[in-house]
């Protein structure tokens, strides 16, 4: 069983999908510094119509774990995750060759929808391989991908355009996301203990002839004279698994909430970025990109800080519980990154609204990169830690509802920055950071009554 694996397998596959974990969100955001050059190329002058090829691959992030998380608790995760990397490369060419805006748009929209594999998957693999006390390094790793490849992404995105033309960014993704998925077809292993139990289970039922043989996976049998759930029954259920648990777990909609909400804050500046430092400060599209640099420091800084901590933490407060683990212990370490969020707001709207020099804005996006990921990583080990059985479901939640706001936010930056300027539009935005600082607080004191009192019907 997964559990059992050599820890050398185990972390191989960890590596195999960090990799394709980090492509995927790469590929969303490194259009960003390229704005202005295909909507010119493409015959459109519009700023926001121009953002929602960016924003909209996020759309597909949205849509595509519905269906493959699920999927992957009933086929398995290796096929799925091998289907939506193969999605994910093919749509890139049909990016590479659009002719307009709104082929472009669709296209990276398909795109997201195979990129979103990894990510829907990933969380499920790690809760099939790694117990509590191990899952903190794991989910580290997994998760620097969707928070390092955004950022470095913009930095490659604007040479590229700059030196090679803005169509280049879909065939160096191309070319380095291949290789990676062909890897992951042909050296990942499946990790889904239910479908290794069933897929031995029918093998025992075909060679002892023994059709009655059941696995402790298999639904309860029903009652006597009621009709058996057909096939589309069971794939609907499961299709509908992640919404149920979004709306009806008022622990996984707040805390989804919180993260939905500072993952839309990073693609807003991501998408305001290039405007602000090339229209305030003069910097070439080529210099633009090197903004997001202590984006990615900051992702480092507040990654090293949670390995240290996250699972160090868990064994302590096991321990002072009588030797009894809770998910929410996984989140006193996010409470002090959620005040940290706020920070960045009103450092960089408010020095680059005066036009200081340009070294004060940046330095102030630092706290923004170890506070999101530091957010963000223990939020995600407690839903995977939660719903132990079922990973890949509250992921699939958790990750439709931040690329939805992260999809729409930034179509509303540019008009919000026009009306409000600068410094306002973030203030607003750092208002909302600290009023929603209680939320990890709130979930570690009561999540545990909340889980008791409400267990799902998934």
């Amino acid at each position: 069983m997964p559990m059992n694996f050599p820890r050398a397998c185990k972390w191989l596959i960890i590596w195999f999908l960090s990799g394709i974990t980090f492509m995927t969100p790469f590929a969303s955001s490194i259009l960003a510094p390229a704005i202005g050059r295909f909507i010119e190329d493409l015959g459109n002058d519009d700023l926001t119509v121009g953002t929602l090829p960016v924003s909209i691959y996020l759309l597909g992030y949205a849509v595509g774990p519905l269906f493959l998380a699920p999927l992957s608790e009933m086929y398995g995760r290796r096929p799925v995750l091998d289907a939506a990397n193969l999605f994910f490369c093919a749509w890139l060419i049909g990016c590479a060759l659009a002719p307009s805006i709104a082929s472009l748009a669709i296209f990276r929209a398909l795109t997201g929808v195979g990129g979103s594999g990894c990510l829907a998957i990933g969380a499920g693999v790690i809760a099939d391989m790694f117990p509590v006390a191990e899952r903190g390094v794991a989910i580290s790793i997994w998760m620097v991908g969707p928070l390092i490849g955004p950022t470095l992404a913009p930095i490659a995105g604007a040479y590229i355009a700059q030196g090679f033309g803005w169509r280049w960014w879909s065939w160096i993704t191309l070319i380095a996301a291949t290789p990676m998925a062909l890897i992951i077809a042909v050296f990942n292993q499946e990790t889904n203990p239910r479908v290794l139990i069933d897929r031995r289970v029918a093998r025992l039922r075909a060679e002892l002839d023994r059709p009655d043989l059941r696995s402790v996976c298999d639904d309860p049998p029903s009652p006597a004279g009621a009709p058996k759930p057909t096939s589309a029954q069971v794939l609907l259920r499961a299709l509908s698994r992640p919404l149920k648990l979004l709306f009806r777990s008022p622990i996984l909609f707040s805390v989804s909430l919180y993260c939905a909400f500072s993952y839309g804050v990073l693609y807003l500046l991501f998408s305001t970025i290039p405007l602000v430092f090339t229209a305030t400060y003069g910097f070439s599209v080529g210099n633009t990109g090197l903004v997001y640099i202590p984006l990615g420091l900051g992702y480092l800084i507040g990654m090293a800080l949670f390995i240290t901590l996250s699972d160090r933490t868990v064994v302590h407060m096991t321990k002072a519980n009588g030797g009894v683990y809770e998910p929410e212990m996984r989140l006193p370490d996010c409470i002090y990154f959620a005040a940290v969020l706020p920070v960045t707001f009103f450092w960089y709207g408010w020095t680059a609204e005066f036009k200081t020099h340009w070294a004060a804005p940046v330095i102030g996006l630092l706290p923004f990169g170890i506070a999101i990921l530091g957010i963000w990583q223990p939020i995600q080990a407690y839903a995977i830690d939660a719903y132990p059985l079922d990973a890949a479901s509250p992921m699939a939640a958790f990750t439709v509802f931040r690329s939805v706001v992260a999809a729409f936010l930034p179509i509303a930056g540019p008009p919000m920055y026009d009306a409000l300027g600068i410094g306002w539009g973030n203030s607003v935005l750092g208002f909302i950071a600290v009023a929603l600082i209680p939320v990890p607080a709130l979930i570690y004191r009561y999540g545990g009554r909340i889980r008791k009192w409400q267990e799902l019907e998934l």
